[in-house]
């Protein structure tokens, strides 16, 4: 696979998930938020659809730059918090739900097409 792809993909899933919570703030508080968590208030919608507005803004973001083998580095490494966002939100604040960890498996996806973006990257530079 090369860089280009790789970082096209990565795109992707903030453009997926990025525009579910900007289009349907409803249904992702319904979908991926536990029972006892849930709001269906003005401000919550608008705070997840702000949330969608920004993950859309990177994921374009994504789509009209040229990532070198660096800049998949420091994406993964930016990345990792995520995970324990994840976990948190989870395991140990039951936040999220089963669906909710659509957000740990496209952070997984990422994590993964980033390391070969940087091994792609590499190559293609040398």
């Amino acid at each position: 696979m090369s860089a280009r792809t790789a970082q096209f993909l990565i795109a992707a899933v903030f453009l997926t998930l990025g525009g579910w919570a900007l289009f349907a703030p409803a249904s992702v508080i319904a979908l991926a938020i536990t029972p006892a968590y849930q709001d269906s208030a003005f401000l919550t919608r608008f705070a997840i659809a702000c949330f969608g507005a920004q993950a859309l803004l990177f994921g374009l973001m994504v789509l009209v730059t040229r990532w070198s083998a660096r800049s998949f580095a420091v994406f993964a490494v930016l990345l990792l918090p995520f995970f324990g966002f994840n976990y948190w939100f989870h395991y140990r604040e039951p936040v999220l739900t089963s669906i909710g960890m659509l957000d740990f498996a496209g952070n997984a996806a990422m994590l993964v097409l980033a390391a070969i973006g940087w091994r792609a990257a590499r190559a293609e530079a040398a």
